[in-house]
This record gives C-alpha cells, structure tokens and sequence, in this order.
C-alpha cells in the first residue's frame, strides 16, 4: 500500500510581484519559504527551461500539515499559454471573499462558491465559510480528464489513492482524510497542457519509491524523471520520481524523510521573496 502524503500543486507564474500580491493580500497566505537556483532543475521543476528561476512555496501553514502552492518563476519568460488542464483549488474562506472586495479583486459566484482568478488565470474556488484554524482551509484540487475511467484505473489502482466520491463525469481520491484531495473532472476532450502545465506532488517514505517505480514499470506507464537526487542550496537533498499519468499530467513523489527536512519553513523568506521582486524592478527600468 501506498502511504501518500499530498504536498502541493505546482504554478508557473510569469508576474511575480502581481502573483505575490494575490496569494498573500487575497488568499491571505504566508510565504513558507522562497528559493533562487541559477540553473534549470534536472527533474525540469521549472519545466523545460534551462534559465535562471526561483521557487516560492507559499500556504496557510507549515509544509508537514498543509497543502501549499509552488510558485515557479523562470526570469525573462513573460508569458505562458494556458491549456484544459488545470479545473482549480477549492478553499473555504469567507475571509479570503471579504479580502477581495476590500481590494477589489474581480469574483463571481458559481455553483455556491465564489470564483477568482489567480495572475495566469488559475481559479480559485472559494467556500463562503469561515477559514478553519485547526486544519488546512485547502479542500481540494481539480484537474481535467479526457476519460474519467482510465483516469481512476491509474490513481486509485496504480498510485493507490482512495476513491471517496465518483458521479459520471467526476471522481474525488485521497491518500488520508485530513488531507487534501484530488478531484478528476472528466471534460470529454483531449487534455491540452499548453506551457502553462502544471505538477502535483505527495511525499511517500523513502522504502516506497521504488515500489512506485515498479509498480509504474510493470503496468507500463510513464516515467518522465527515473529517481533522480536534488540539492537546494544551503538546505536537504531530496530524492523524487516524476510521472505522467494516462493524461500526461505530471506528478512528483518524493522521499518524506528528505523533503521534511527541505520544508522547515524559513519565514525570512517573505523578506527574501521582496528583495527579489524590487531588484528585477530596477533592473528593468534600467534598461527602459
């Protein structure tokens, strides 16, 4: 059995400081921790670029008992172009509702949430709730399917995600109840990444990697990174495998006893995240 633990989702963004605004002024999260690497990731973390980039991992809570958001900047790209992909994250907030009116951030309602639109137009859907503080307010995540019942024979009997509530055209999965889940919406068309693509990770003990590695193998599934090993400068190794589901969405196991030791939030990074953003500011403008 696999003991999964759901990590988080990653975003490209292309306007950091735009992006920073919305996540910590609206969604009212904290920076847990913000990183600078001068080369592209072996794993393609930061997708197929081999440029500089930075990763902010930003959320209500500590990485151990919070799905957060991976913010992934490559400098000098401006743009991407968004796919079918990528459904949403549902968060109950009725605070986060009352943020975004104060700053007038564009919201509609839809289904009995209200929707907003990260920078890049990543929705959000927001549960007119107050936000919970004894557990993580991010309910689930929803990605598209082209075939909902190839979709659960690879996640629910492959990557062994249990299956907790399935309609025809939707499938909700967990690895654990207090976790976040993922939520399948079958759109009934092919799944179009575009470079907007996205990733999702989940930690699993060491020992289970290579079970998953077997287990992807002998059911002849993809691999896209075999176990690879990545540094973060001044911080933990960690040890991940990439995959690509029947759709091609992509998703990172990692080692749980290395990525504890690399997600111990660093708390200067909001500082550190700033810095950043006002040195590229002034470079800019320098050079207009």
């Amino acid at each position: 059995m696999i003991n999964g633990r759901a990590l988080h989702f990653v975003f490209k963004v292309a306007d950091r400081k735009q992006t920073a605004k919305f996540y910590r002024e609206i969604l009212g999260m904290k920076v847990l921790r913000h990183e600078e690497f001068s080369e592209g990731c072996e794993a393609s973390c930061n997708g197929p670029y081999a440029n500089r980039w930075s990763k902010t991992m930003i959320g209500y809570g500590p990485e151990d008992t919070h799905f957060v958001v991976e913010l992934t900047y490559n400098y000098g790209v401006s743009n991407y172009e968004s796919g079918n992909d990528f459904q949403g994250i549902t968060i109950r907030s009725k605070e986060t509702i009352e943020r975004a009116k104060t700053h007038n951030w564009p919201m509609k309602e839809e289904d009995g949430k209200y929707v907003l639109e990260a920078p890049g137009g990543y929705k959000y859907y927001i549960i007119d709730e107050p936000q919970p503080v004894d557990q993580d307010p991010v309910q689930k995540i929803c990605l598209s399917s082209s075939n909902l019942q190839r979709t659960l024979a690879y996640w629910n009997e492959v990557l062994e995600m249990k299956l907790v509530e399935k309609t025809d055209k939707n499938a909700i999965l967990e690895y654990g109840k207090s976790q976040a889940k993922l939520e399948f919406k079958d759109i009934g068309t092919e799944i179009n990444h575009a470079k907007a693509y996205g990733r999702i990770a989940f930690a699993v003990p060491n020992a289970e990697q290579t079970v998953i590695r077997e287990k992807i193998q002998s059911t002849n599934n993809k691999i896209l990174t075999d176990l690879i090993s990545l540094d973060t400068p001044g911080k933990a190794t960690v040890t991940v495998i990439i995959l690509a589901d029947p759709d091609d969405h992509e998703i990172c196991f990692v080692d749980e006893e290395g990525f504890r030791q690399l997600s111990v939030p660093d708390y200067p990074s909001e500082a550190i995240l700033d810095k950043y953003i006002q040195k590229e500011e002034k470079d800019r403008n320098k050079k207009n």
